[in-house]
């Protein structure tokens, strides 16, 4: 990947990250700064992975779908492709709503799916239901991953944050 499409990727994973995290701190007004950027770059860096895998995810989907592997090296993503998701990741505050989310997901996924679809030799639909599967996956693994966090961080015994 080249660097531009790490530092989109990046500031996709951030952006996405503080669409999740800055409604919690609105309803708890008493979190300091530290403890927020805290919580704020690991989910940036793991959102920005999560995204970054996306492609190389819808590209295994494929080759186990395919009878005889493509002998390209796979789907990456390009500042072309990338710039969407930033978009996306941009305007994913919930106060915009989840239904424009997962629509800008949608646009982002069915971007994918095109040079998906050229470099495997799979058909379209095919090709969309890799990405729409990867996607999905991958959502679902990071919304497992935050929901048992936040049931740790919940037990008694686990440090809060004081204002």
């Amino acid at each position: 990947m080249s660097p531009v499409v790490v530092a989109l990727l990046l500031f996709a994973g951030l952006s996405e990250a503080a669409g999740r995290i800055l409604p919690l701190v609105a309803r708890r007004p008493g979190m300091s700064r530290t403890f927020v950027a805290g919580l704020l770059l690991p989910g940036g860096l793991v959102e920005g992975a999560v995204f970054a895998l996306w492609p190389l995810t819808a590209w295994t989907l494929a080759e186990l779908m395919l009878s005889s592997p493509p002998s390209d090296a796979g789907l990456v993503w390009t500042p072309s492709l990338v710039a969407p998701l930033v978009l996306s990741a941009i305007l994913a505050f919930p106060l915009i709503g989840p239904l424009l989310h997962v629509l800008l997901f949608v646009g982002v996924g069915a971007g994918l799916t095109g040079p998906l679809a050229t470099a495997t030799g799979l058909g379209w639909w095919g090709a969309a239901g890799c990405v729409a599967v990867a996607g999905a996956g991958l959502g679902a693994a990071v919304e497992a991953v935050r929901r048992l966090v936040v049931r740790i961080s919940a037990q008694p015994g686990a440090p809060e944050a004081i204002a």
